[in-house]
Formats: structure tokens, C-alpha cells, sequence
């Protein structure tokens, strides 16, 4: 990051950090984060932990720390904003609110790096986003970048041309080696569910789910209308403004969010679907951005695998997919938006599927957006690790419900040689519907 001196707008500290010092002082430096924090484990040091950062938070507010220094600078840009603390503090720090005013104090103190203003940049406008998304998926298409993003174990760090390669063509639709099918159409059980009407929801398309996951949208719509939901489409919906909060650009954040609270308020849907762990958790708390006008839309935001599976709901039962697959619970899933359990329980759903358990499946996979991008050795480390987990669980897929963390997972996998491909669960239910005929007229 470039120096010099602060550039805080007079009356943005005020907005952005100082009245929130009641959440601020909600920390009470007891470290059970700390063994929580992936950037702590692998730094060891206390100011990229939770409690290091909250504290780092009130010496700006209290005057004590300027924040355009590189103190704060670098330790609000070093988190991943993964939450994880939140899933373990006994105080109830809500950390992740705190991170983002904390970065929007920072960048109004001093520009983040080029990399990071050219994506979000990128990503806020449709008319340079739109052709950007089109000539990635004309790339993927040419397998150019399976072909540079391959790797084998025992690589050295990759660079950037090399991982971005990695990256796109882990965005490409999987290859299922499903080992075998029984052939026998599994009836519905009693007390499960059915296609009978269940209500209307919308799907949120998000940005680059919508881009470069498209099938994944396309899945969901097959599975809720399988399972009694009518799909609705909402026209004038777009970008959660999860990347842009997560960066501390705020403003832009509430541009995006008054853009699908107005849409979504039109259609006035019974449930709000996410398929993208992250957006689910940024619509879940547009309150936060909006204020109270958006609290009802807020409580309507649902994740699909949650629909389907959460709170002892069971999905529609399709053909076997005797496959071994491991789950990774997204970070926004488990620890942002407090929900575990309900990818594991709409997998088990499938039958002869073999679940197998995932070491360490609560810490992030580095991906954090655009982190993986902007922090490529750092996010590298962690992300090779999660990577060399899923290897270790034997399984053939891994499936994870949100297109970053597919993106990076998918992105070390290769880098590390394996084969293993790479799901939203959504994808493999749908697949198990298919072969049942359940979509069949």
C-alpha cells in the first residue's frame, strides 16, 4: 500500500467508527478467538487477531492511532472477515460489522491496493462487468486455463497469471463420475417432501454466481420447483454489495442493497433464496446497511440448502448417486449467518451417497472474496490447506454452497495435481433428480 498522509473526510471517523464504541466494548480480550483466527495460527501475531484488531479499532476512536497508519492498514487489510471468531466469543462481538466500518475508516484514509480497487471497480459496473464475465467464460471455454492452472504436488507458490488459470477453470461445470446407479426409482417416504405447493420464492442471481455459475441458479430452480416451490423471477435485482462491504466501501454497499430491496419489496416473495453463502449473509443483514425499511426483507433471506433441509426438513428423494463426497460449510453459512448442519443434511439425502468428514471444516478456505486474489500468498497458505483436507477425506467430490470458496478449493485442488471435482450440493441433488425423472412433464 502506497503511504502518505491521512485523507479522512471531516465526519467519517464519527460515522463509520466512534459510534459503534458500545460494540467496541463488548470485547473482552479473553482469546478464545485467537485459536479460531486462521490469519493468528499462521502469523502469531496478535494484532491479526480479533481482539488485536478490536483494539487496533479503539485507538482510532479514542484518537490514539492514526488511520492511515500502517498498523491499522495492514492489520484491518490482512482479515479475511471470515467470522469465525463470532462462532466462539462469549461476549457476542459482532466483529464482522465492526471489520467493515473499520475498513471504511481505512480507505478514507488511504486508497487500498490497485488490484482490489480494478475488481470491485470492475464489479460495480455492469457495462465493463458484463464483457469482463463474457470473455472469462470465452477463455474457460477454450480449456486454456485448465491447461495453465494445472499443477502437481510438491509446486512451488504459483503466480498470479498461473492462479487466476486455476481459478476460472475450477468455475467450470464438474465432470460427476458417479461409480454406479442402481436403477431402482426411489418413491418419496412418508412425511417427506413432495411437488405438491409449498408458496413463491425468488432467487437471488447474484454477480458472478450468475456469470460464471449460471447452472448452479439454474440447478436451484429445479430442485425448489421439485420440491413444491414456485419460482418467481425479479427483475431489476442484482449485485448483493457483499464484496464492496467487505472492502469498506460502504456507499456503494447501500447503493447495491436500495437496488434489491426495492426489487425484492416489488415481488414480494414468501422466501428470498440464496445459493451463495456470502450474499445470504449480506441480504440477511441489509437492516444494518438500510436501517429498519429493510428488516422484513432481511428476515426473508433464506439459504436454499436451509429451505430444503434445515430445521428436521427433509428434500424430495431422487435416484442413488453412489459417489464419496466431503462438504465444506462456508464461512458465511456457518459462522456469519449461525447455520450448520443443512448442507450435511440435504447431501445425506441422496441415497448411497458416502459422506465423509472434512478436518477442520470450520476455518475458512481463504477465498474471502476477492482475498484469495489480493492476497495470494497469505490466502495461498490457507487455501492450500484446505485443499490438502479434501485430499486427505478420500472423497471424489467436494461440495461447498458459495462460488468463491468453489473457485479457490477448486483452484488448489489442481494446483496440487487431484482430480477431485469441485459442487455446489444443490448440484448433486439436482443430478439425483435428474436420473429419477423428476423433472420430466
Amino acid at each position: 500500500m502506497s503511504g502518505g498522509p491521512s485523507r479522512l473526510p471531516e465526519g467519517a471517523l464519527a460515522s463509520a467508527l466512534s459510534q459503534q464504541t458500545e460494540r467496541l466494548s463488548h470485547c473482552v480480550h479473553c482469546g478464545f478467538c485467537l485459536p479460531a483466527c486462521p490469519t493468528y495460527t499462521r502469523l502469531g501475531d496478535e494484532a491479526d487477531s480479533p481482539r488485536g484488531r478490536l483494539h487496533l479499532m479503539g485507538a482510532v476512536v479514542e484518537g490514539r492511532l492514526d488511520p492511515a497508519s500502517e498498523a491499522f492498514q495492514l492489520h484491518m487489510d490482512r482479515c479475511l472477515g471470515c467470522r469465525a471468531c463470532e462462532s466462539v466469543c462469549p461476549s457476542g462481538v459482532e466483529y464482522g460489522f465492526l471489520l467493515e466500518r473499520a475498513r471504511e475508516v481505512a480507505v478514507s484514509a488511504r486508497q487500498p491496493s490497485l488490484v482490489q480497487r480494478l475488481l470491485l471497480g470492475l464489479i460495480q459496473r455492469p457495462a465493463l462487468f458484463l464483457p469482463w464475465m463474457w470473455m472469462s467464460r470465452l477463455l474457460r471455454w477454450s480449456r486454456i486455463p485448465a491447461l495453465l492452472g494445472r499443477g502437481e504436488a510438491g509446486a512451488g507458490r504459483p503466480g498470479p497469471l498461473r492462479l487466476g488459470a486455476a481459478m476460472l477453470a475450477a468455475s467450470a461445470p464438474p465432470s460427476l463420475r458417479v461409480a454406479s446407479f442402481t436403477g431402482t426409482r426411489v418413491q418419496d417416504r412418508e412425511g417427506e417432501a413432495s411437488g405438491e405447493p409449498r408458496g413463491e420464492v425468488a432467487l437471488l442471481t447474484g454477480c458472478v454466481q450468475d456469470q460464471l455459475f449460471r447452472r448452479v441458479n439454474q440447478a436451484s430452480r429445479r430442485v425448489l420447483a421439485a420440491n413444491g416451490w414456485t419460482v418467481v423471477e425479479v427483475a431489476g435485482q442484482g449485485c448483493c454489495g457483499a464484496l464492496h462491504a467487505h472492502g469498506g466501501r460502504l456507499s456503494q454497499a447501500r447503493e447495491m442493497a436500495r437496488r434489491n430491496l426495492a426489487a425484492f419489496q416489488s415481488a414480494k416473495p414468501r422466501y428470498i433464496v440464496n445459493n451463495a453463502a456470502g450474499c445470504g449473509a449480506m441480504m440477511r443483514e441489509y437492516h444494518e446497511l438500510l436501517g429498519e425499511d429493510a428488516r422484513e426483507l432481511s428476515h426473508r433471506v433464506v439459504d436454499i440448502s436451509s429451505l430444503l433441509a434445515g430445521e428436521g426438513r427433509r428434500p424430495r428423494v431422487g435416484d442413488p448417486l453412489a459417489m464419496t463426497v466431503t462438504y465444506d460449510a462456508p464461512c458465511h453459512l456457518l459462522h456469519a449467518q449461525a447455520v450448520s448442519g443443512v448442507g450435511e443434511a440435504l447431501l445425506a439425502s441422496i441415497p448411497e451417497l458416502e459422506l465423509r468428514p472434512l478436518q477442520r471444516a470450520e476455518e475458512c478456505c481463504g477465498g474471502a472474496g476477492i482475498y484469495g486474489i489480493t492476497h495470494p500468498e497469505l490466502g495461498g497458505e490457507i487455501g492450500m490447506d484446505k485443499a490438502r483436507a479434501v485430499i486427505a477425506s478420500g472423497a471424489d467430490v467436494l461440495a461447498t454452497g458459495n462460488p468463491g470458496c468453489m473457485m479457490q478449493i477448486g483452484a488448489h485442488l489442481r494446483l496440487l495435481g487431484s482430480e477431485i471435482q469441485v459442487v455446489h450440493p444443490i448440484e448433486l441433488l439436482d443430478e439425483s433428480y435428474r436420473s429419477a425423472g423428476l423433472y420430466e412433464s
